[in-house]
Order: structure tokens, then C-alpha cells, then sequence
């Protein structure tokens, strides 16, 4: 390799890396303050630079957002397209989405709290309709996995799916609210305890 190349392919990954600082620097500055009341200027600033420099990275807000949200998801729809494909049970293949769920939350807290906070608004732009697409294919993923889980008899036949669906989501994404990577429980200790009282409860067993 000629010392010219090595030289670009050096300053290459080093813009990649210092992008990619910028963006969890606005993915938690999104998270904290809001998208809407977020500036360039107070990305700069969380960063140590000058606003100015963004621009060098990024052309707008809208294109930081897009990425730290674009990125969070497909991460997050490639873990369970795996789960999907893996031909588990209904019960085990709910076990492991919910795993993957706080495996998400743990490796994009800040782009999920965005997600949740500010989808709603940010879909209304043509640039983020897939964030409605997500929600539906999410919706429809597990109604239809409880629907399974009925049929296969795994999980009671009166469960209205609408609601344990919403229950699940809801419980399990709240959780980048609080969660806090290197706390006393990992990703996955949460999920277990999780799935415990979804599926067990919490009342004692009774000899």
C-alpha cells in the first residue's frame, strides 16, 4: 500500500470516528433537551466545537436525527429479524425479542428515548415516514406472535392481544428512560427479571 493511500485511508477512518462521536454527542443532547429545542449551535457547544464545524459532518439537524434514529433501528430490526428466522417457539421466540429489546436500549438509549419522545412529530416529515413503518411492522410482529402463542398453547387462550401487545412495549422501552449502562444490573439481567413477571408474576408459589 502505497504511503499516499494509507495516508487517506488514516484520515478516512478518522472522520468516521469523529462523526460518529458528534452523533452520540446529538443523540444525547436530542434526548435531554428535546429535538425541537435543540440547535446546531447547542450541538456544537455539547461537542467543543464550533457551530460552524458541524457543517463539515452534517448539512442540518434533520440529517443527525435521521441517522442516529435510521441507524438505531435497523440495528434493532436486524436482531430480530434473527430471533424471527431462528424457527424458536412462540414462547421462546417472545423471550428473545425481549432480550434483544434491552440489548437495544443498552447499545441506543439516547436514540430511543428520541424514538419515543419525538416519532409522533418527526413522522410528519416525509424524511421520517419510516418511523411510521417501524411502529407498524413492530405492532404487527408481536400481536402476531401472540397470536401464535395461543395457537400453539403456550399462552392463554383470553389475552387480548392489543393490550398485552401494548403492555410489552410499553414496559420494556420506559426502561431507556432510567436505564444506565454499567448499573447494577446488565441489559440482559433486566430482561430476565422482566420476563419473569410477564410471564410468571411476581406472587410466591404456594407449597
Amino acid at each position: 500500500m502505497s504511503p499516499r493511500r494509507r495516508d487517506a485511508e488514516g484520515t478516512a477512518a478518522a472522520r468516521a470516528e469523529r462523526r460518529a462521536e458528534l452523533l452520540a454527542t446529538a443523540a444525547e443532547v436530542f434526548a435531554s433537551q428535546g429535538y425541537s429545542a435543540t440547535t446546531i449551535r447547542k450541538v456544537a457547544d455539547a461537542a467543543g466545537i464550533l457551530g460552524g464545524s458541524l457543517y463539515y459532518h452534517f448539512d442540518s439537524k434533520e440529517s443527525m436525527a435521521d441517522e442516529i434514529l435510521s441507524t438505531f433501528l435497523n440495528d434493532m430490526w436486524g436482531a430480530y429479524d434473527r430471533v424471527l428466522a431462528a424457527g424458536l417457539g412462540a414462547r421462546e421466540t417472545l423471550e428473545a425479542l425481549v432480550v434483544e429489546s434491552f440489548r437495544s436500549i443498552d447499545r441506543h438509549r439516547p436514540a430511543v428515548v428520541i424514538y419515543q419522545n419525538e416519532s409522533k412529530h418527526l413522522a410528519t416529515s416525509e424524511r421520517f415516514h419510516y418511523l411510521l413503518d417501524s411502529h407498524r411492522r413492530f405492532e404487527e410482529m408481536w400481536t402476531s406472535l401472540l397470536a401464535r402463542g395461543v395457537a400453539e398453547g403456550a399462552f392463554r387462550a383470553d389475552l387480548d392481544r392489543t393490550l398485552v401487545y401494548r403492555f410489552i412495549r410499553d414496559t420494556v422501552w420506559v426502561a431507556a428512560n432510567w436505564y444506565q449502562r454499567g448499573g447494577r444490573l446488565s441489559a440482559d439481567d433486566i430482561a430476565k427479571q422482566y420476563l419473569a413477571m410477564v410471564l410468571e408474576g411476581i406472587q410466591a408459589s404456594r407449597p
